[in-house]
């Protein structure tokens, strides 16, 4: 495609190029508002459109910030991508954003990609707290503003936006033991990422305050997808296991489990009570309802968006996490009448 430039507008005119530059920029010093006017509507008439690339490049600035994140399976991190983009927006920034697939190759791509489009600022989920974390510090010896979200990576020196997964965890593992349940299914998140471990642990120790006797084999890999759940549920049954509660590391995973669960001619909540963590909409959508702790995206989205618009801005911003609360719903999946 052949954009129309100023050199067009010029010719047409029989103007210089100077004169419609400084017209398009709206120089009434130097140009009279006749000819700005001219300048404006010939413009429009040839679909001009400002280079935006040379203006950035003279500016030092693109107005763009990337935004990574590991999956897009559940409704969590669209609804990240929107507050922040409609944040951005506000703040006079344009958005570009990618999605890893829970994949650290495919993380270090987006990355690079972002940089070599030269974004002026980038928020950043990881898909693993320690495979790219050596980047992420060059990234920060470089002077690129990056803000971390939800995924917590430890000993960094960057702004961090968490959940409080731990406590998130241990209450709500704490919640299926006061309805009367001993052998709990902890389905634990992938390895390497920091969620996975602060939940297991928040499991771990309601167990103990409780003197709920802990058992290996009811702590499994549960992946993050729904087909992971599935997987996960049918392995369990085939093994013989007793449970009688699941307490699940995300929203997918327990409802490809839930399924399964069902399909076998269990109950929820009757014979199995069900619970996750980083629950969405979809808890609501499917029968019984399920009881989740939500992440507050929204509040996430915009703290980071702050955090990241005063690194560009050249402020000195703590490099301490800044944890949000989370909430448990109560649904009809951990409540027997």
């Amino acid at each position: 495609m052949r954009y129309v430039t100023i050199s067009d507008i010029a010719k047409a005119l029989n103007l210089s190029k100077s004169t419609v530059s400084r017209a398009l920029h709206g120089d009434f010093m130097n140009v009279s508002e006749e000819t700005r006017e001219l300048v404006k509507r010939t413009a429009m008439e040839m679909g001009f459109r400002p280079n935006l690339s040379a203006a950035n490049l003279r500016s030092r600035s693109t107005h763009v910030v990337g935004i990574v994140i590991p999956e897009i399976e559940t409704s969590f991190y669209p609804m990240v991508i929107e507050t922040a983009q409609a944040r951005l927006k506000a703040l006079g920034y344009s958005v570009v954003f990618a999605q890893s697939n829970e994949n650290d190759k495919d993380e270090l791509d987006n990355l690079n990609m972002m940089i070599d489009n030269h974004v002026d600022g980038i928020l950043l989920s990881v898909c693993d707290g320690e495979k790219n974390k050596a980047f992420y510090e060059s990234l920060i010896a470089q002077g690129m503003p990056l803000v971390l979200f939800d995924r917590h990576v430890a000993n960094i020196k960057a702004p961090q936006v968490l959940s409080d997964d731990y406590n998130s965890s241990f209450f709500l593992a704490e919640e299926l033991i006061r309805q009367g349940c001993s052998r709990i299914v902890h389905m634990r998140g992938p390895a390497g990422i920091s969620n996975s471990v602060d939940r297991y642990n928040g499991y771990r120790d309601a167990l103990a305050k409780w003197h709920v006797p802990y058992r290996e084999e009811l702590v499994v890999d549960g992946g993050v997808s729904f087909r992971d759940g599935e997987i996960t549920a049918i392995s369990l049954l085939d093994k013989g296991l007793v449970f009688d509660a699941v307490h699940a590391f995300t929203e997918m995973s327990l409802l490809g489990a839930k399924s399964i669960i069902q399909q076998h001619g269990m109950k929820i909540p009757q014979d199995i009570l069900v619970a996750c963590l980083s629950g969405t909409n979809l808890c609501k959508m499917v029968y019984p309802k399920v009881t989740a702790v939500e992440q507050d995206a929204v509040g996430m989205a915009n703290k980071a968006v702050d955090i990241l618009a005063g690194l560009i801005a050249g402020k000195n911003v703590a490099c301490e996490p800044v944890y949000l609360p989370a909430q448990r719903i109560d649904r009809e999946s951990t409540h027997r009448k």
